[in-house]
């Protein structure tokens, strides 16, 4: 299976600035690129296909004045953003077409010169070795956090809006299978906890967003009264991003950690299917939903169990695993997000909400054994309530009886 490995990279000032006019090529590519395919459909033609595009926006553009300067870079990562572009125009196609399931993909878009930087190599315009080599820029420092697995086919370099640099390799790895274990649970996502586990053990997530919201609405306030094209702003926005990439690592760090000790514990994950974007949607929640990040955790989980080779079932967003008891499966129906405790009708059971959804995920992913003896106790403690409820009535109309 295909991975990316991704380290910081530590460029000199002068590899700095080489780094800057290759992405500034890069993006002018995609840009004429884009422009030209927009000013053919405007004519009624077709869409030229990557190799044309190549000829026009790098082989002719060198040759010409306004583009000469192409020629200082490697031409690499210049075709490497023509080949990007035509598998986003055909991603769009096949997207309009109906042929690409999921969500609608919108047609690509320009580049801009202050958004995330990125230029991709292939195996003959990089090499690794102490170093990354890359054609006209020269041998960067990389601090090796970790090997990597095998030889990579590709390399990304990118500049974040911090000013970061990273490279990003793409490496062939088998799958590491773990043991066999018996463990399976169940999770319910949350906001108050980010994760109920069918063990009852309830997770807290460390809600980045939250704890830096007036950090960061100062910073943001700052930047908003900084006049444009000053130094002033530079600096400023320069601040607002840093803290956006400490939120977002924090917030990235925390999801890898419990995604792989889940993986790690247990032979099957049941997870249950949240419509995050419709969720979104809720003015009032949709900050908060952002902060946790439930859809990364579960692609990270998917991810994950394929390279351990462990089972994740992710069950139906119409199962009312919140309106069920575990213990009875008797159905009560809705309840307000305020109710975190309940107690059943129909078998007297007290429930945490987010415990009880975790059990039934659990079972609705295929593991109604897990609460079979429960449902047994709950039954034998509702047929001893029935009959004392019985001898009850029976000692109450005796004695209605004796009174009259």
């Amino acid at each position: 299976m295909k991975l990316r490995y991704r380290y910081r990279v530590y460029p000199t000032s002068v590899q700095a600035n080489r780094l800057a006019q290759m992405f500034g090529c890069s993006r002018v590519v995609w840009n004429d690129a884009l422009a030209f395919c927009q000013q053919q459909y405007a004519q009624g033609v077709k869409y030229p296909g990557s190799s044309a595009l190549m000829k026009h926006c790098i082989t002719k553009a060198k040759h010409t004045e306004e583009r000469s300067w192409l020629s200082s870079v490697s031409v690499v990562p210049l075709q490497q953003s023509v080949r990007d572009l035509d598998v986003a125009f055909r991603n769009f196609f096949s997207s309009v077409s109906g042929k690409r399931k999921g969500s609608k993909v919108r047609m690509p878009r320009f580049k801009k010169r202050h958004s995330t930087q990125t230029a991709r190599f292939t195996q003959r315009g990089f090499s690794v070795g102490p170093k990354l080599y890359l054609a006209k820029i020269g041998s960067i420092k990389v601090l090796w956090s970790r090997a990597l697995p095998s030889k990579p086919s590709s390399v990304t370099v990118i500049k974040d809006a911090s000013g970061r640099y990273f490279a990003s390799f793409v490496v062939e790895k088998e799958p590491e299978v773990l043991p066999w274990n018996d463990t399976s649970i169940g999770i319910d996502l949350g906001i108050t906890a980010f994760a109920t586990l069918s063990t009852g053990q309830k997770i807290e997530a460390p809600k980045p967003l939250k704890r830096y919201l007036k950090k960061l609405a100062r910073l943001q306030k700052t930047l908003s009264r900084c006049e444009k094209g000053s130094n002033r702003r530079q600096s400023a926005k320069l601040k607002v991003a840093r803290l956006h990439n400490r939120i977002k690592d924090i917030r990235t760090d925390f999801l890898h950690k419990l995604s792989t000790q889940l993986i790690i514990e247990n032979q099957e994950i049941n997870l249950e299917d949240l419509n995050v974007s419709g969720m979104l949607k809720n003015r009032r929640l949709s900050k908060a939903i952002s902060d946790l990040g439930w859809r990364q955790f579960r692609t990270m989980l998917e991810a994950k169990a394929i390279m351990y080779g462990r089972d994740l079932n992710v069950i139906s967003r119409w199962e009312p695993t919140s309106q069920t008891c575990s213990c009875c499966g008797h159905r009560e129906g809705r309840k307000q997000l305020g109710i975190r405790e309940w107690q059943c009708l129909n078998c007297g059971v007290f429930h945490d909400r987010d415990i009880n959804a975790a059990l039934n995920i659990k079972a609705a992913g295929g593991h109604s054994e897990a609460i079979n003896g429960c449902r047994r106790e709950c039954k034998s403690e509702v047929n001893s309530a029935v009959l004392s409820d019985a001898s009850t009535r029976l000692v109450d109309e005796q004695l209605e009886l004796f009174a009259s």
